[in-house]
């Protein structure tokens, strides 16, 4: 009888555990709450390209995100401030749904989703996407890697599969780290399995109430001589007009 008890104990144990495991989604979801808040908010965001190591070109942008309470994903807008010849310009991010708007012409065009996919990094691409909404993730098990700044984590490595037409790329491989849920690094790859991009976040640090990257480095994998740092300052919560994220109002946002 005291042989039985112990094993309804131990299977009583047994399924404890496994409730309290972190599913694949929840550890991107935990990931995705590390990289952006719930709120609106507004960046700075300074994006520099290399080429063979070498600076050649640097943008500095307005960004202001909102999440879509219906798509769970966040829409972006993102304003031109440097150099002064792009001052004013503005991409707007809904999904995979680009617009470009020029104030000269007061016209706005669509991109097209490819256009994201290959060469130099956006500020809206890849970077305030919300994973856990468009992908499927299973656990390809537990790996320790070296991170941005060489410093070795312990991460669960992770296999993301696009799940609904507003995933930008077919699949994502993605490390996080297992004691804080801190994006390490991620690979993307088209459809046809090519790897396009590998991604490391880097420089943790308090950012809108909690510890978060503030710089993502991007490796272009198609051309390796290509790396755009992305760098995120001045940080705050702002309430943002829904219009701001309307094609036909792009004309009209007047930013502070």
């Amino acid at each position: 009888m005291f042989e039985g008890l112990q094993r309804i104990l131990l299977t009583l144990m047994l399924l404890a555990g496994t409730a309290q495991a972190e599913s694949a989604q929840d550890i991107v979801m935990g990931a995705d709450a590390v990289r952006n808040p719930a709120k609106p908010f507004r960046l700075t965001v300074t994006n520099i390209e290399y080429t063979s190591g070498k600076p050649t070109d640097r943008n500095v942008f307005s960004v202001y995100s909102k999440l879509d309470p219906e798509t769970h994903q966040f829409r972006d807008l993102v304003i031109y401030v440097d150099p002064p010849r792009d001052a004013g310009k503005m991409v707007l991010f809904r999904g995979n749904v680009l617009w470009f708007y020029d104030p000269a012409s007061k016209d706005s065009i669509r991109i097209p989703p490819q256009q994201t996919l290959t060469g130099q990094a956006s500020a809206g691409d890849i970077l305030t996407e919300n994973l856990a909404a468009n992908y499927t993730a299973a656990l390809a098990g537990d790996e320790t890697i070296d991170d941005a700044g060489r410093q070795r984590r312990d991460c669960w490595h992770l296999d993301l599969k696009a799940a609904n037409d507003g995933a930008t790329y077919n699949r994502v491989e993605y490390w996080v780290e297992r004691s804080s849920h801190f994006p390490i690094k991620a690979k993307f790859y088209s459809d046809s399995g090519r790897l396009l991009k590998i991604l490391y976040y880097r420089n943790f640090t308090m950012s809108l109430d909690r510890v978060r990257p503030t710089q993502a480095v991007i490796i272009d994998a198609v051309d390796s001589t290509l790396v755009t740092t992305v760098d995120f300052a001045e940080p705050h919560y702002q309430d943002i007009p829904d219009s701001w994220f309307q094609r036909d109002y792009l004309p009209h946002v007047k930013a502070p």
